[in-house]
């Protein structure tokens, strides 16, 4: 390790250095990165007691077996980094930030170009330390574009809006309950959240028309007819978070045609929002 290097680790106090520990891999010749997901953006945001607009000034490579969980392809690196502006977070922040990031690596054991470009971090304070921060995972450091910002920007604002969607955490209940009329009736799912709120999918049969299905994140009906659209919060909140079957004892029907009516609903509703892609690890 380098002379210039072994002061500021030492400062860091490993404070930074807190990855979650995974098992050591030998060193691959290059990644291959895809573009994050709306999944992907949202799960940093919604996972980061801050999101910091900055320039990157200064990168130094930490050697590999100072660098516990590194994955293969990648590199960690020691950064100092230029202040633009705080998104959203409360803790002080310095003019300038250290911390710690993981970089894919090209075929030459290079990391990508970033001194003098602006980045986004999603990142923890770390106490007593404005100028140094930890990110929420070794790779939460994004390349700043215009739609990226767009984007991010949207999410943050969606996450701290007073009706913002509860976190999903499965699914307490459901049932079907049959109409008057053959072809007729409403099944009822009801989910478990993380803050202990109200949330309830509603899905209504009519004859002679596909059913039709909404949500609601609070003690109001769901909005039948008028699903949440892809890359929302609301949408994200379910495609990523509902198991992909409920729980044997959730399905409260009567009847053995009601359960299964009720179960098939359920699926309908999973395949409607999709799937939840991630192109992050």
């Amino acid at each position: 390790m380098s002379s210039k290097l072994k002061p500021v680790l030492a400062i860091l106090g490993g404070s930074m250095l807190a990855f979650q520990a995974l098992p050591s891999h030998a060193q691959a010749p290059s990644v291959t990165v895809s573009e994050p997901t709306y999944a992907d953006i949202a799960d940093l945001a919604d996972s980061s007691g801050m999101v910091v607009l900055a320039q990157v000034k200064k990168l130094l490579r930490v050697k590999d077996e100072r660098a516990p969980g590194l994955a293969p392809g990648y590199g960690r690196y020691y950064v100092e980094a230029q202040t633009k502006s705080l998104l959203t977070g409360s803790a002080p922040l310095g003019e300038s930030v250290k911390y710690l990031v993981d970089l894919p690596l090209d075929s030459r054991g290079k990391p990508p170009k970033l001194k003098k470009t602006d980045v986004f971090l999603f990142a923890r304070s770390v106490p007593g330390r404005p100028d140094e921060l930890q990110l929420v995972t070794p790779t939460a450091q994004r390349p700043w574009t215009e739609a990226g910002e767009a984007r991010l920007r949207g999410i943050l604002k969606s996450l701290v809006s007073p009706d913002a969607p509860a976190v999903i955490t499965g699914v307490r209940e459901l049932f079907y309950v049959p109409g008057t009329l053959a072809g007729q009736g409403e099944t009822q799912i009801f989910l478990k959240t993380k803050d202990g709120s109200a949330a309830s999918i509603t899905v209504r049969h009519h004859p002679g028309t596909p059913p039709a299905w909404g949500v609601s994140f609070s003690e109001l009906v769901a909005n039948v007819g008028h699903p949440p659209e892809r890359n929302t919060l609301a949408w994200y909140r379910l495609a990523c978070f509902l198991p992909n079957s409920p729980p044997s004892d959730a399905n409260v029907s009567d009847g053995y045609a009601a359960k299964k009516q009720a179960e098939a609903d359920y699926r309908m509703v999973l395949g409607d929002l999709g799937v939840c892609e991630r192109n992050l690890s």
